[in-house]
């Protein structure tokens, strides 16, 4: 049986929100609670756990309660979940986890410096024992079986940098660290007018995101020829956390996104006889 895990060391970051345009600053402090716990430093500290009865989704995946909203923690969480991370207090002075470099590697680059500091507290594997699917207007998530922890994940966009990309995964530190955490969110030109009218990527730009407009990239160049599909797997990997424990299994998405990421999350939580918890 595992161990829970915090931090060494307090960590400090500084960025952009990606959806709200404003600058916040986050501390991730180690803790002994065994839960991850996020504490608003500009609402007089009040916290909210992670927990999946709280979550939403909308472009992101967030946090709200209590009249308090924590957005967009699919790639920090993402990153948590991959380093065995489960007991943190996160500290932020706005309601955004800053977007970075529109990856996931400013934290795991974060996470590897501060080091890592074991609990006495145990936690158990979660481990898929039954396939189910679900469908949604054309999209789909399902889950089988497995001998370890895979994704595949397939996207389609009638755009040239796009088309239809496809990727399976054996997700391990070692893959996520060089294949996965490095893709950055990507949007289309074309959206942005109707995003912002929704106060939606009002701190999007080329410096944090891949933009594409009808020819290509006007960002700069792609880290991977298949950078798109390969941020779909980073930001399932960040919803699959909210399972609260490691998973074992096979996940496989087409055209899905965080709302059906979370939806297939809240069924295996709400049926056991799909998903078993082991030492």
């Amino acid at each position: 049986m595992k161990q829970k895990t915090t931090l060494q060391k307090e960590i400090r970051l500084s960025g952009i929100g990606i959806h709200t345009g404003k600058k916040v600053d986050i501390q991730l402090k180690p803790s002994s609670f065994g839960k991850i716990v996020f504490r608003r430093t500009d609402l007089d500290g009040l916290e909210l756990a992670l927990d999946p009865g709280i979550v939403k989704t909308k472009n992101s995946t967030y946090l709200e309660s209590k009249g308090c909203r924590i957005q967009t923690l699919e790639h920090l969480l993402a990153v948590l979940y991959i380093f065995g991370i489960d007991s943190l207090i996160v500290e932020l002075d706005g309601e955004e986890i800053p977007i970075m470099d529109g990856s996931a590697s400013p934290f795991v680059q974060a996470v590897q410096d501060s080091g890592l500091q074991p609990l006495p507290e145990q936690k158990k594997i979660v481990k898929i024992i039954k396939p189910f699917r679900l469908e949604e207007e054309g999209a789909s998530v399902s889950f089988g079986p497995d001998a370890a922890f895979r994704i595949t994940y397939c996207i389609e966009y009638d755009h040239p940098l796009i088309q239809r990309q496809e990727l399976t995964l054996d997700v391990n530190k070692e893959s996520f660290v060089t294949e996965i955490a490095p893709s950055r969110t990507f949007g289309f030109l074309k959206d942005v007018p109707a995003l912002r009218a929704q106060d939606l990527a009002l701190g999007g730009s080329l410096e944090n995101a891949v933009v594409l407009d009808d020819k290509g990239s006007i960002s700069g160049p792609l880290r991977f020829p298949d950078e798109c599909v390969r941020h779909k797997i980073l930001d399932l990997i960040g919803d699959l956390s909210l399972l609260g424990s490691p998973v074992i299994g096979h996940f496989s998405a087409h055209r899905a996104g965080h709302r059906l990421h979370l939806k297939a999350v809240r069924f295996l939580l709400h049926n056991p006889e799909y998903a078993k918890a082991i030492p």
